[in-house]
């Protein structure tokens, strides 16, 4: 195997830290001057979280209103022009544009991902 491919590996112990919900968008909306930011507001189940997502220029915020996204939510905060961000949206990175992971079926929210 090569050793690069094992450095990039981790354990599954520390996949496990990783903790990954599913949230419920309740509202977006562009972030003033700022051409690729989204300020989301997430449904967690047990808290609502502000995240900030680099998806304005391939999503319309009003199309994300209610949709039930995958979010990692022990990521340290971070300020993004201004605004506190609280977890990561995950999304594919395909070669045309990024593609949110969501759900197939409709699950409870704040749901556990393992």
């Amino acid at each position: 195997m090569d050793d690069k491919k094992n450095e990039d590996m981790i354990s599954f112990d520390e996949f496990k830290r990783l903790d990954l919900k599913v949230g419920k968008v309740l509202s977006a909306e562009k972030v003033e001057k700022a051409d690729k930011l989204l300020r989301l507001e997430v449904d967690l189940g047990a808290e609502i979280r502000q995240i900030v997502a680099g998806l304005a220029e391939y999503y319309d915020p009003d199309s994300l209103i209610g949709k039930e996204v995958i979010v990692l939510t022990n990521l340290e905060p971070r300020t993004i022009r201004g605004i506190e961000s609280r977890g990561m949206v995950l999304a594919a990175d395909t070669d045309e544009r990024p593609v949110l992971i969501c759900p197939e079926d409709s699950v409870q929210i704040g749901c556990r991902i393992r």
